[in-house]
């Protein structure tokens, strides 16, 4: 719990992983180190030098450093798992429902569960992401649709697979649509991460929300323009927020921009973890102010109330969670008792507020 000027503020992760990028645990080795070290040269590229991993530990750092930093020391109440399955690249895959599922039976208050599901798997796959829906109620889907499998690199939410799998997630009440749209991560292909797709599923899906991974960088316009039409479109802000260190005033270009167009509602927080850590962009998110000039351009609400909207109202309200019925339970949790978790106190400049 995250108290701010006297106001609680409770934060969701809307980007967490347990991944294992270990070397045992390559299939093909060249393809699974290139994306290991094109992940970690984001991680050192980005974060404070002090929140620097060697990469041994980036490539494997387990459970208990995920528990004690994400909650014990990141300020998050609640994280959300999306998973990246990569099974042609890695044996047991790179971070699958199945591993995340571990933490989740561990601390089942603490994480909301997101699957996912592949449309080049035909009815086979349908019926394995059913079964992954009723076996874990999951409430989304994180879907990776550069992916390579087989001879295929990647797909686009506009095939007819694709539409066969959404209209599933609508009769399983999977209404929460994590499509990564952002960053290429080599070696796979730009266009497949492409965010125009988004815009002809939204429209036709209007019963799901899209909430668009790393607002589509470095697509920001055709983000902007297609959640501007499309108001079931939703922007989370992993990679985003993670140039407030190192990009200040990009960072405030970009919060501007999304501001402008969508509004306080349709913005997620998430650290992406273990990419960076949750508690240097909460903390520099906090106490983040827009330059003079941009701010008396955009007009722009980037208030406190809009950055508690951001940190965790808006992901409660698309998952059904109740906050105040969780903080009671969170309490009491194994990870409050064995942390002894206090709430960490801010104090931010008045005219932030």
């Amino acid at each position: 719990m995250l108290e701010v000027n006297g106001k609680q503020l409770f934060i969701i992760d809307d980007h967490v992983h347990l991944w294992d990028g270990r070397k045992e645990n390559w299939r093909q080795p060249r393809y699974a180190q290139g994306w290991l070290m094109c992940f970690y040269d984001y991680h050192k590229g980005l974060s404070p030098p002090e929140y620097a991993w060697p990469l041994d530990k980036y490539a494997w750092y387990g459970p208990e450093t995920f528990v004690e930093d994400v909650f014990a020391k990141g300020y998050v109440d609640v994280g959300i798992f999306q998973p990246t399955y990569l099974t042609d690249f890695f044996t047991n895959g790179w971070n699958t429902t199945e591993q995340n599922s571990v933490l989740k039976e561990k601390y089942p208050d603490r994480f909301i569960l997101n699957s996912s599901f592949d449309p080049r798997e035909g009815e086979e796959g349908l019926v394995k992401f059913e079964n992954k829906v009723r076996k874990w109620g999951v409430k989304g889907v994180k879907l990776y649709t550069a992916e390579w499998k087989g001879n295929s690199k990647g797909w686009s939410l506009r095939d007819p697979w694709a539409q066969r799998y959404l209209e599933k997630c609508v009769e399983l009440g999977v209404k929460n649509i994590v499509p990564h749209k952002g960053p290429t991560i080599w070696p796979f292909n730009k266009d497949a991460f492409d965010v125009n797709d988004v815009d002809e599923v939204a429209t036709s899906f209007t019963e799901l929300n899209f909430i668009v991974s790393h607002v589509g960088l470095p697509r920001l316009d055709d983000f902007c323009w297609i959640a501007t039409q499309d108001k079931n479109v939703y922007g989370d802000l992993a990679v985003a927020m993670a140039f407030i260190h190192s990009r200040p005033r990009f960072t405030a270009q970009m919060l501007a921009e999304l501001l402008f167009w969508l509004g306080p509602d349709r913005l997620l927080f998430g650290s992406d973890y273990a990419l960076w850590n949750p508690k240097w962009l909460i903390e520099k998110f906090i106490q983040f102010e827009l330059p003079k000039d941009i701010e008396s351009e955009y007009k722009v609400d980037f208030s406190l109330e809009t950055k508690k909207k951001i940190l965790g109202l808006n992901a409660a309200k698309l998952y059904g969670l109740d906050i105040e019925g969780q903080k009671k339970k969170l309490a009491k949790d194994p990870i409050a008792t064995k942390y002894k978790i206090e709430p960490a106190k801010f104090e931010i400049p008045k005219h932030l507020e």
